[in-house]
């Protein structure tokens, strides 16, 4: 007999563990994959380094500073604004505060009005004095509606916020919870936009440095669960059986709900999964960088298929081997084509962003991701956390419980494993 299973070696998954870690509850891992981190993850190609979907860490996130060692992670900043594509030219907004130089170009920069511009530093120092309290007990709404109701254009909605907001929440239309905006404008507006040195993979791998390695079993899928007698019985798809005190699926919401679908109807809890956004990633080789600056592009157009392009190894040089540079190219959603067809499309869409040079590039790999996120259209986030414990002994985790970002991940981890604590005390 367990004490503690936890379900999938994700953030929440490593989070969990290092809290009962703390409080000297015995658990034990069990990962379907051959490796750690779940989403968060970073593959090797050539001598690149490819993150799983292009991926950042906010360092104002409050839960990593306090799980991460971020001096160890090395963490790069981007440029704290983007570059915007409009058709014809490219329009680059900074962040003033942290950009003083750029102060002039960005207020006359064409992605919206005089009147824009000063609600952009209405909107942020509005949310730097709030605290995080303040905005999960604000009115929530879709984005879009916020957006508008703070007296916002319709142009620089559509050239910067929602190619921007877009690529963070893959959601194209805006229809994400406005408590999930503000929450994540807030993270900006107080910290960096970071990457980990050496790839975000980095991060669960440093998570999981302090823990007992003996006790992550990788290559270890579950095939079904039940509850008998307030104890959870896990059985793997290698036919093993395991009993446990209490088990915590830390996987993401569809492998959940999945997981709890094998329960027996008789004990089987109430458990909804949200909807899933996907997205896609393209990365390529470049003998020469198509820009020199650690910032975001943005497609502001409204049209196309990319809706940004970042060239991660001007943040983080070690993403690309000497004198090479990596190129990435992310689409929202999941483009019904063949590989070949969609790297050509998107190809010739940069092409007219950044001349001819983009079809010498050498394609690296394509990353489908069907569950990136969990969709957090409103009512999603009232309130702002989803209880963890479904049954006597069954618990689940993750970001789907919270906001959905890495600090939610972080904190929904360590608040099952705090309720885990509860139950076995």
């Amino acid at each position: 007999m367990h004490d503690v299973l936890i379900i999938g070696a994700g953030l929440a998954g490593l989070s969990a563990a290092r809290e009962l870690t703390k409080r000297n509850i015995q658990w034990h891992i069990l990962e379907a994959t051959g490796s750690i981190g779940g989403r968060v993850a970073t593959d090797e190609v050539d001598g690149f380094l490819l993150d799983r979907g292009f991926q950042i860490l906010l360092d104002a996130y409050p839960e990593a500073r306090q799980v991460l060692d971020y001096g160890e992670l090395n963490l790069r900043p981007f440029h704290a604004g983007a570059k915007v594509w409009l058709g014809d030219k490219f329009a680059t907004v900074s962040n003033p505060l942290q950009h003083p130089q750029h102060a002039l170009s960005t207020l006359f920069a064409p992605i919206g009005s005089l009147s824009d511009k000063f609600a952009m530093l209405t909107l942020r120092s509005m949310l730097e004095r709030s605290s995080l309290d303040d905005i999960f007990e604000r009115r929530e709404r879709t984005t879009s509606e916020y957006l508008k109701n703070f007296g916002f254009s319709e142009r620089i909605k559509e050239r910067f916020f929602t190619p921007f907001l877009g690529g963070v929440f893959l959601d194209g239309k805006l229809d994400t919870s406005s408590r999930m905006f503000e929450f994540v404008f807030k993270m900006f507006a107080s910290g960096k936009a970071t990457l980990p040195a050496a790839g975000m993979g980095r991060i669960p791998r440093q998570m999981a440095l302090g823990l007992d390695s003996s006790r992550i079993r990788l290559n270890s899928p579950v095939a079904s669960l039940e509850e008998n007698d307030g104890e959870s019985v896990v059985h793997l798809a290698s036919d093993e059986t395991l009993r446990a005190k209490a088990v915590i699926i830390a996987t993401n919401w569809h492998t959940a709900s999945h997981l709890i679908s094998t329960i027996p109807t008789a004990s089987r809890p109430t458990f909804q999964s949200p909807k899933s956004r996907s997205t896609t990633c393209l990365y390529f080789a470049a003998d020469t960088a198509p820009f020199a600056e650690p910032i975001l592009v943005l497609n502001g157009t409204g049209r196309g298929l990319v809706n940004n392009v970042c060239i991660p190894s001007n943040v983080a040089p070690l993403y690309a081997p000497k004198g090479q540079a990596l190129v990435s190219a992310s689409v929202i959603g999941s483009p019904q084509t063949d590989n070949e067809t969609l790297v050509a499309a998107v190809r010739k869409e940069m092409e007219a962003w950044f001349s001819a040079e983009v079809q010498s590039w050498r394609h690296l790999r394509t990353y489908h991701i069907e569950h990136a996120l969990p969709d957090q259209a409103p009512p999603a986030l009232t309130p702002p956390e989803r209880p963890v414990r479904l049954t006597n002994s069954l618990f689940v985790a993750g970001d789907h419980r919270t906001t959905a970002s890495i600090q939610g991940a972080l904190i929904s981890g360590r608040h099952t494993a705090e309720a885990v604590a509860a139950l076995l005390s």
